[in-house]
């Protein structure tokens, strides 16, 4: 066992293990004989070198879970409860040092990676709340002449292997969002955790296989590979995974989707959130939802806003009041209280964004603040009058940009946010209970916020989007609904 990180100081402190070497597949850890670095973002630095699995590593796993699903499958509620809530609190004792090591691996302000992590507690607990829920129902078989007599009811039984892809924005928390309910559900789970930041997800799968191993369950029910697209494609297209969960782009999980076929596919493939200001609306709390809203985790999450659409006569003023605060977006080194903006997850990001503001401008776009890169480094940037067709107004930027768009009327603004391909959360501000019906009924998204941030996500309610933001649900209680199937039981006494 390598020893403990010290603490986090100014500089940044080369990170040493808290968990083995290698990868952990079956009961044991692995080893592994390629290595790559994991970058700090902020100034580039080398914080570790992470173990690179390969396609043997993902195979020698999928025959490790092949053999144990059935004793997780059988496992009771009881014990299933009593994991997630020592994993929980296993998590919870090192709560602050998982803060630290998150700044360090994603680049996240330290604001936004103690949110992670407390959400992260959330989710465990939650899942094993839902244990006690996870239930069918009666079937009344006598509806029909030929069932008079029998009696029916269906459970809902462990479908399988579940796959774990998680992205790089909130490696623990996304992690976490499908290994805890994939353990209510019964089901052995594998997880591949981005390449740029799997420091996190490693610490915390040795933990849970710690708890697994202390209440007498096969460590195999929890393992990780990490590894490249070849190593995410064996996991997938492998005929002994039941379902895949994913979490990263749309390109991405189309074709997951396609190599899975036909087994399960849970995809949350993020958006393009617009966010709607109506001419009723409280024009400082519209404001204010945008300097929270927009910049939080490096603009790097899937619910952040990108798109604002207001209605002209408020339009001047919200521009007006959103310049003004764009100070309170403090930029820096992630490791201070302060800040609120570091640099993204690389300089490849912050060139392809500033490509997309370019080409904007270039067709008519004003840039209202920022706009520039300093290697991965952006300030918050606002535009206007960004074409409609523009990449920068088309798909999901996934950095500190927000632009501007005005329209007559909340109609109108609702069909300029449905005219997308996108669709996982969308919000408006507005005092009319109208108005927030009408977009609750009519933005085609898979979650509407009124008066809050689109960001605005809880992790115990159903989360997931429609069209290319991906199809089924996150949430414990309903990841655990997409990694089981009904039995029915139908019985002549």
């Amino acid at each position: 066992m390598n020893p403990l990180i010290a603490g986090v100081s100014t500089d940044v402190t080369p990170y040493r293990n808290r968990y083995p070497d290698g990868l952990p597949v079956g009961n044991l850890w692995v080893d592994c004989t390629e290595m790559a670095p994991v970058v700090f973002p902020f100034d580039g630095s080398v914080i570790a070198q992470s173990p690179v699995g390969h396609v043997d590593h993902a195979l020698t796993a999928l025959s490790a879970s092949e053999d144990i699903k059935g004793e997780v499958a059988a496992l009771s509620a009881g014990r299933k409860r009593a994991v997630l809530l020592a994993v929980r609190d296993a998590l919870a004792e090192r709560q602050a040092a998982f803060e630290e090591l998150l700044v360090l691996e994603t680049g996240k302000p330290l604001v936004d990676c103690r949110t992670e992590v407390a959400r992260t507690l959330t989710t465990w607990a939650a899942a094993a709340e839902a244990v006690a829920h996870t239930h069918g129902e009666t079937v009344p078989l006598d509806l029909q002449p030929a069932g008079e007599g029998m009696i029916g009811y269906w459970t809902r039984r462990p479908a399988g292997i579940v796959i774990a892809i998680a992205g790089f924005n909130y490696p623990l928390l996304l992690a976490s969002h499908k290994i805890a309910p994939a353990i209510a559900a019964g089901c052995p789970v594998i997880v591949k955790p981005a390449p740029n930041t799997p420091l996190a997800t490693l610490w915390a799968v040795h933990l849970i296989r710690t708890v697994l191993a202390a209440h007498g369950i096969s460590e195999s029910a929890v393992q990780l590979v990490t590894g490249g697209v070849d190593v995410g494609e064996a996991l997938v297209a492998d005929p002994r995974a039941t379902v895949v969960s994913f979490t990263g782009s749309a390109a991405v999980g189309h074709r997951i989707a396609k190599a899975a076929a036909p087994r399960k596919v849970v995809l949350e493939l993020g958006s393009n959130t617009g966010l709607i200001v109506a001419a009723d609306a409280v024009v400082s709390e519209a404001v204010d939802a945008v300097v929270r809203g927009g910049f939080y985790a490096n603009g790097q999450a899937c619910i952040s806003v990108q798109r604002v659409i207001l209605v002209e006569s408020i339009a001047d003023e919200f521009q007006h009041g959103l310049l003004e605060r764009l100070n309170e977006v403090v930029s820096g080194d992630p490791r201070e209280e302060s800040t609120r903006l570091a640099p993204v997850i690389n300089t490849g990001s912050a060139q392809r964004i500033t490509g997309w503001i370019d080409d904007a401008v270039h067709r008519g776009a004003r840039v209202l603040a920022g706009g520039s890169a300093r290697g991965a480094a952006m300030d918050p940037t606002v535009l206007t009058d960004v074409p409609q067709d523009a990449d920068l107004w088309c798909e999901e930027i996934f950095g500190p940009v927000v632009c501007l768009h005005r329209v007559r009327d909340v109609g109108a603004a609702i069909q300029l946010v449905n005219r997308s391909r996108y669709g996982l959360q969308a919000a408006i501000y507005t005092k009319s209970l109208e108005s927030a019906f009408a977009a609750v009924n009519e933005l085609d998204v898979g979650g509407v916020v009124v008066n809050e941030i689109p960001g605005f996500r809880s992790d115990i309610m159903p989360y997931g989007g429609v069209k290319d933001s991906g199809i089924g649900r996150e949430g414990p209680r309903y990841a655990i609904e997409e990694f089981t199937v009904t039995r029915m039981a139908m019985i002549r006494p």
